[in-house]
């Protein structure tokens, strides 16, 4: 993961290996950051929720659900228009294997909330814009949308059922751009090529389907297993706005640019 500016970058490993100045002994699921670069926030197959000084490269703090892995988790996002960012509002959310969410205050050390919006093992999460949702997929392909504040599930999206859901992101957006109302635009990808984009207005309990993508893939046995093909990654391009960019198994070694608004896709971006 690349965050902010680009002064730190993280990468996971799907094997033990030396993290800052430490060591973990059990694989690395996740890798996230504060809102002000801190600090960072990893989570690992031991169901543990690790607090990193990046200043230090210490370990300042860690949370510990036991019988659990823990496969994703996210930063809560700086308050709208606050600077500096305020140390008593700095929560990790984090999703389990049984279909958990876990809401964890940093400065407080100490769980705030739990709740079990899925069925199935959490693949991704991620919280809304202004911090007042969660969003999650769950490894059936399940999306939920709910309140830290209530610890309600307010909306359940099967639309990518059957797929576990890769990524989870949220971006903000002027009310009435791309002809939807909402201040938020979101994305679910799934790891059978497939994304959803999504105009939600939280206050106003609206959530409406924008586009819905399709990436083809080369045809044959080998794409047969989910599991074992290289995963199906999008995000919302940080430079051009109404335009997410996708990577994944497909025909070529390439990244696609697509135009929300255009609805097509733009000049690739070709691999070597």
């Amino acid at each position: 993961e690349l965050w902010g500016q680009g002064r730190w970058c993280a990468l996971g490993c799907g094997t033990p290996r030396a993290l800052l100045a430490a060591f973990s002994l059990e694989q690395v699921t996740e890798v996230c950051f504060s809102p002000d670069e801190s600090h960072c926030a990893t989570c690992g197959e031991d169901g543990s929720v690790r607090i990193w000084a990046l200043g230090s490269t210490e370990l300042v703090l860690q949370f510990q659900v036991l019988n659990q892995s823990c496969q994703c988790l996210a930063w809560k996002p700086r308050p709208v228009g606050v600077w500096p960012f305020p140390g008593e509002s700095q929560h990790v959310v984090a999703g389990y294997s049984d279909g958990t969410v876990r809401v964890f205050s940093v400065s407080r050390t100490e769980m705030e909330l739990k709740m079990h919006p899925h069925a199935a093992a959490l693949t991704a999460v991620t919280y809304s814009t202004d911090g007042e949702m969660i969003l999650s997929g769950g490894k059936d392909g399940v999306v939920a949308v709910s309140s830290p504040r209530t610890g309600m599930t307010i909306h359940v999206l099967a639309d990518h059922k059957g797929s576990p859901i890769t990524v989870l992101q949220c971006t903000r957006k002027q009310y009435h751009d791309l002809g939807v109302e909402g201040g938020e635009l979101w994305l679910a990808t799934s790891s059978d090529r497939r994304v959803s984009v999504w105009a939600s207005d939280w206050l106003q309990d609206k959530c409406e389907l924008l586009d819905w993508l399709s990436f083809p893939a080369p045809a044959g046995p080998e794409v047969s297993g989910l599991d074992s093909l290289p995963p199906s990654l999008a995000a919302f391009c940080p430079w051009e706005h109404g335009v997410l960019v996708y990577v994944g198994f497909g025909l070529q070694k390439e990244a696609l640019f697509y135009s929300l608004r255009k609805k097509q896709v733009l000049v690739p971006c070709h691999g070597q």
